[in-house]
């Protein structure tokens, strides 16, 4: 388990020189013997550098690798000798069970190497990324987690690691008995990824949706369909003006492979399980109609 300095950078006024700042601090864990190291976007997310400490309290500059904001995950990396770096076991948290102990290490308020205990309070929880979007099957813990724990990791009895200790529910901003973790086989999926590719490799549909609330009905609507993707090959009609200014609604997305769409935030979420080429089914309201189309998925980037 490690301790995540971070800095931005500030000019001096008196000399007008840049000098580094500390901004905050939080907690992170090796995931493997090259120095990678997994925290919190949100650790990190302001800073302009930032060091890891060691178990030996040795300090080292860390270089970020990559990040995704959507699912509060980023990998640093630290140039630091072999016999230092000592990974995590990792675990799973398919077969997590309600009462099942728990242990979470960190540096609450910068006090490192901190460890609180407790239980698995619930499973299956939703809380809000820093983008807005939704982080699904959550773990919550009763385990002590406070200000310098994010980033840290959730341990089993058996010291595997089954997620990453985000955030607290609290009125207060001070622990309040219900904490929060990303859990172990999201960060398995997603780890790889940013350290092979800098970020995350997302299948979309090269469209632009908006909420439908307002339409009464389910489902998002098309706003803009980029111009030669695959969204338009598949037909999919955007939201238009015609030459009276009058606004000619597009699509509206009800389903993808069968699964419902309710908001911007579930469309996303199902693209994410499916893999770049993928062909997917989309169900679509057009009018009074209900349109199948097939579409491909392409990268994000």
């Amino acid at each position: 388990v490690v301790h995540i300095t971070t800095n931005t950078l500030a000019r001096s006024s008196f000399s007008r020189n840049l000098q580094e700042v500390p901004s905050g601090t939080g907690s992170g864990f090796v995931w493997d013997a090259e120095g990678h190291i997994v925290t919190n976007f949100h650790v990190i997310k302001d800073a302009d550098t930032a060091s890891v400490s060691l178990a030996d309290r040795s300090s080292w500059t860390a270089k970020l690798v990559g990040v995704a904001p959507d699912k509060d995950i980023a990998v640093l990396k630290v140039d630091a000798p072999l016999e230092l770096m000592r990974p995590v076991t990792i675990g799973t948290s398919a077969d997590i069970q309600v009462g099942q102990t728990c242990l979470a290490i960190g540096n609450p308020f910068g006090l490192d190497q901190t460890l609180t205990t407790g239980v698995i309070s619930a499973l299956g929880r939703e809380i809000d990324a820093v983008t807005g979007r939704k982080i699904y099957d959550v773990l919550q813990t009763d385990a002590a987690i406070n200000p310098g724990n994010s980033g840290g990791p959730l341990l089993d009895s058996a010291g595997r690691l089954i997620g990453i200790t985000t955030a607290i529910f609290s009125p207060s901003g001070a622990y309040a008995g219900i904490g929060f973790a990303i859990p172990v086989d999201t960060v398995r999926r997603y780890v790889p990824e940013l350290i092979q590719h800098g970020r995350l490799i997302q299948p979309t549909l090269q469209i632009t949706v908006a909420r439908t609330d307002q339409l009464g009905v389910d489902g998002v609507l098309v706003v803009n369909v980029e111009p030669n993707s695959t969204a338009e090959a598949a037909g999919l009609r955007p939201t238009l003006r015609d030459r009276f200014g009058r606004i000619i609604l597009g699509d509206i997305v009800t389903a993808v492979n069968q699964q419902p769409v309710r908001s911007p935030d579930d469309l996303l979420s199902l693209l994410e399980k499916q893999k770049v080429g993928d062909v997917v089914q989309l169900t679509v309201r057009r009018g009074q109609s209900k349109v199948d189309l097939s579409a491909k998925l392409v990268d994000s980037d």
